[in-house]
């Protein structure tokens, strides 16, 4: 049975593995992100009290 010799397929898989983990995370960590998660300000917004009509 040809599938069971490992020979040509571990080399396909080995170098696939080594191309996913070599040159992906550059490529994907390279692109810039729209959501910046900085404060534009340290201060907190003050809650405005809620009035409630029928009390």
């Amino acid at each position: 049975m040809p599938q069971l010799n490992p020979n040509p397929w571990f080399l396909i898989l080995l170098f696939s593995w080594i191309i996913f983990i070599s040159i992906l995370p550059n490529k994907v960590m390279s692109h810039l992100f729209n959501n910046d998660t900085t404060l534009k300000s340290t201060e907190k917004p003050k809650p405005n009290p809620w009035t409630w009509p029928w009390l």
